[in-house]
């Protein structure tokens, strides 16, 4: 099973609509909260060339913003759902 981080901050409404999905698809994920990690945050930057959040890490696939056909995908890919 492929590791799932989800960057994000505690205000962005985009961020919670994404842990919902995941939860929702009974996918295990860590929270990686930018605006208290500083070094998490460049991390981040440095995976995603992006500041903005939520940044999903699927392995090695990177996904910027909240797209759910899009991270269904890469789970799915990633053999992180038991369907597509």
């Amino acid at each position: 099973m492929p590791e799932v981080k989800l960057y994000s901050t505690p205000t962005c409404p985009y961020c919670r609509m994404a842990k919902d999905f995941l939860e929702k698809e009974g996918v295990t994920f860590s929270v990686i909260d930018v605006s208290e990690d500083v070094k998490a945050a460049q991390e981040m930057v440095d995976k995603s060339g992006q500041m903005g959040v939520p940044v999903m890490e699927v392995g090695n696939t990177v996904i910027v913003g909240f797209d759910r056909e899009t991270y269904r995908k890469a789970l799915s890919d990633a053999g992180a759902l038991s369907s597509p």
